[in-house]
């Protein structure tokens, strides 16, 4: 196995232990955090969102930073503020918990565009402006944001320039069958996934000198060119789809094939295939898609567009 790859199957041995019956929740994470990209999580309360950026935070050995998101936060919350130090006679600064390795934004939905809109910039450039002057961030500053799909009241829906910095949504679903029987088994006794992440029973595998290293190697995982057009049109089709009122961007095209090499590295390949452009089109090209309005009144869905996206650009063979 190539160090990648052998790195990536710890990573994901690791977190495991701790989050029950989703494989491909997992290897999406890993892949937006090898990427050196941003994620987006949504799911129903319950079903673990925060366990596994807390599981991630620790797997991967970083400085880790929370921020609980709601309706009467402030901008400056998030980032800092300059505050006046009577004894030296000037200002200091007193940064916000944005100053850190690994964020978890918990319930990003829960605060106003204003605040939401703080974050743009540090997911972007890592950077930070606080009284016009600019401070930068780590390197592998990672935002990895949860929402509440099914609650409207107390919420602000993401604006799209904010979702289009995050490389992938992530839908958390609940474990199948035996994933959840696994889990009640585990919560009866000491094995409870968060008496797991307690312990030191989950260990760092990776540090950030390792990071860069490893992100790379990504660089020799092959994506051939006829690859590279099918990936530059299926980002295009959503531009001219009938169902489709605002496609991705260019952006999108970027983060598809960022995203397709780090997936065939978890699959223990060095070149990337059609099906890893397929897999990836939905959690990288779903929350960037704006439908028309008449067909969504229609019952229409984002998933259901993709596909039929999919089924009209043709495969390279």
């Amino acid at each position: 196995m190539s160090p990648l790859h052998e790195t990536l199957t710890r990573a994901r041995a690791e977190i495991s232990k701790v989050i029950i019956g989703q494989p491909t929740v997992i290897d999406l994470a890993l892949t937006a955090i090898f990427t050196n990209q941003h994620a987006l999580i949504e799911g129903v309360p319950g079903v673990a969102k925060t366990l596994l950026v807390r599981t991630l935070a620790r797997v991967l050995g970083t400085d880790f930073g929370r921020i609980q998101f709601t309706p009467d936060l402030m901008p400056a919350d998030i980032t800092g503020t300059s505050i006046f130090n009577f004894q030296r006679n000037e200002f200091a600064l007193v940064k916000g918990p944005v100053f850190t390795t690994f964020l978890l934004a918990d319930e990003i939905n829960r605060a106003p565009a204003k605040t939401q809109s703080a974050l743009l910039q540090a997911m972007q450039e890592r950077v930070v402006s606080i009284d016009r002057g600019t401070h930068e961030l780590p390197p592998d500053f990672t935002v990895f944001a949860t929402q509440n799909p099914i609650e409207s009241e107390g919420t602000y829906p993401l604006p799209e320039a904010q979702k289009d910095r995050f490389l992938l949504k992530i839908v958390m679903e609940a474990p199948d069958r035996p994933g959840e029987l696994e889990l009640a088994r585990r919560s009866l006794g000491n094995a409870a996934p968060e008496a797991v992440l307690r312990s030191a029973a989950v260990h760092p595998v990776i540090s950030g000198a390792d990071l860069v290293q490893l992100r790379a190697e990504l660089q020799q995982v092959t994506v051939r060119d006829e690859l590279l057009v099918y990936g530059v049109d299926l980002v295009r089709a959503t531009r001219s789809h009938e169902s489709v009122l605002v496609g991705a961007g260019p952006r999108a095209t970027q983060g598809l094939l960022l995203a397709a090499r780090a997936w065939a590295s978890l699959a223990g390949r060095d070149f990337v295939t059609p099906d890893d452009l397929k897999t990836l089109a939905g959690p990288v090209l779903g929350h960037r898609l704006v439908l028309r309005p008449e067909f969504e009144l229609e019952g229409a869905s984002v998933n259901e567009v993709l596909e039929r996206i999919l089924t009209t650009v043709p495969v390279p063979r």
